[in-house]
């Protein structure tokens, strides 16, 4: 009985379709994104790139590994990016569910009174079954649109990795940075404060006039005026650190306070070559997984234009009385239908226009994304570059400051020069030294930023998601390794 309601179905559907079925729209191809370099243009390739796995030891400070390891835990946005995960997870099994057969279970019971008769009853249990089949593939497709969400979704839970990763260490350098800023003024404070003294000596002793004290004394207070600034910037530094790592502004104070040397940033870095790079990074893969979703939808909104098959049926028992209901009689129905979309009001092709639209968005973003890590890449090469450049020149000017500033005191002392070359050649001598600690710090910033851009930390192995629930892209280090058992 079965295959005869199918046949007949199949039949009507096949005279319904004839027309409908041209309608199907083409699957549209992925869009071509603008042409990738073959090279960096601010960077020459040799040898194999370096392996970004856990990149944060190769800077050498042993507070970086913990501070990554507690944002990566605890940090707000990669908090919502697992929940959205969750939800990604959900969705799938709810479009993969609408695809099998529905089954329910039944019981009824009624009572019947008519005047100048007994009373009767009856009583029934039954199962029934529902399946609407899945013709043209727009459950299918509902469900690789679900999956590309997916797959969406955990890489952009990668993305927020690494993003939340990059952000740490920028910060905890640019404290140590700033700390080491702190350090060579106050011991250039310290140099000029005994200077001050031997002026005092040397005005005592009418070797000196008043405007020697006087401009030795302007010296130390303009140096001591730019403490409390770069105080004040390395208490900000730590609330941020703070925060990233889901604590209360202030919390690392105790920790961080204790100045530590700037960490030298890695000089063995090699770079991928641009559709590597592109490969690796799971912004882009998340874009290009967005496209892939929305191409699926189109197939399922267009689907929807078609003629629909629905199969269902039912088995029971039937009885006069509860008792009797186990060797009742016994009931059983078949059904097929077919539903047709004749007049809508324009819906089902304006739901296909919609989804076209997403998808053409979609690509416009893939592409979008695609140019902007290029562009990332490049910015952070040549800014790295710039950086060590200016390193170079600024170590020979904090060499020739130094040396100035002895000779310039010797011969003060020798009464060869007035204080006004002391005072000049001092200022000089800390400025060389402040701008030195800053390019320093610039280029190890720098690096961490090219790290990002590469998509650093971030492992684009495949896993089969949808059935383990694995959240795949993960940073492939141990901090991330805690950080995916806590989302399970």
């Amino acid at each position: 009985m079965w295959f005869m309601l199918v046949r007949s179905s199949a039949a009507v559907l096949a005279a319904l379709t004839l027309v409908a079925c041209a309608s199907l729209q083409e699957r549209a191809g992925a869009p071509e994104p603008d042409p990738t370099p073959a090279l960096w243009s601010a960077y020459a390739l040799s040898g194999e790139a370096t392996q970004l796995a856990g990149w944060w030891g190769r800077f050498g400070d042993p507070a970086l590994a913990p501070l990554i390891e507690q944002a990566l835990l605890s940090q707000t946005d990669i908090a919502t990016a697992q929940a959205r995960l969750r939800q990604a997870r959900a969705q799938r099994s709810l479009a993969a569910g609408g695809l099998a057969p529905r089954l329910g279970a039944g019981g009824s019971a009624r009572a019947g009174l008519s005047e100048g008769r007994d009373s009767t009853e009856s009583y029934g249990a039954s199962l029934d079954a529902s399946w609407e089949v899945d013709l043209w593939g727009a459950g299918a497709a509902g469900v690789r649109a679900a999956d590309a969400t997916l797959r969406a979704s955990e890489l952009t839970l990668a993305h927020t990795r690494v993003l939340i990763a990059a952000e740490v260490a920028t910060t905890l350098l640019e404290l140590r940075g700033t700390q080491a800023r702190e350090a060579i003024a106050r011991r250039v404070l310290a140099s000029q404060q005994q200077t001050l003294q031997i002026a005092q000596w040397r005005l005592d002793a009418g070797l000196v006039t008043s405007l020697d004290v006087a401009q030795a004394r302007t010296g130390v207070e303009q140096t001591r005026a730019s403490l409390p600034g770069l105080t004040g910037s390395a208490l900000q530094s730590m609330n941020a650190l703070a925060v990233l790592t889901g604590r209360a502004p202030g919390a690392l104070q105790a920790g961080l306070s204790t100045p530590v040397a700037l960490p030298a940033a890695p000089a063995d870095l090699a770079v991928s070559i641009p559709a590597e790079v592109l490969r690796q990074r799971p912004d882009v893969q998340a874009a290009e997984r967005r496209w892939a979703a929305a191409a699926e939808r189109v197939g399922e909104a267009d689907a929807a234009r078609l003629p629909s098959l629905s199969l269902g049926g039912s088995v029971g028992l039937s009885a006069l009385s509860l008792g009797a209901l186990g060797s009742g009689a016994g009931v059983a129905s078949l059904l097929a239908s077919v539903s047709v979309p004749v007049l809508d009001g324009s819906r089902t092709r304006a739901q296909v226009r919609l989804q076209e639209a997403a998808r053409d968005e979609a690509g416009a973003a893939w592409r979008a994304t695609v140019l902007a890590a290029l562009q990332e890449v490049e910015d952070a090469l040549v800014s790295l570059r710039s950086a060590r450049e200016r390193l170079v020149a600024e170590q020979a000017a904090v060499e020739a400051a130094r040396t100035a500033a002895t000779l310039a005191e010797q011969r003060w002392r020798s009464g060869l020069v007035d204080f006004a070359n002391v005072l000049q050649t001092q200022r000089t001598q800390l400025s060389a030294e402040d701008g030195l600690a800053s390019t320093n710090t610039t280029l190890a910033t720098a690096h961490v930023r090219l790290i990002k851009a590469l998509g650093g930390g971030w492992s684009s192995a495949p896993t089969d998601s949808a059935t383990n629930g694995a959240t795949n892209g993960a940073p492939n280090s141990a901090p991330n390794s805690a950080t995916e058992k806590s989302t399970r």
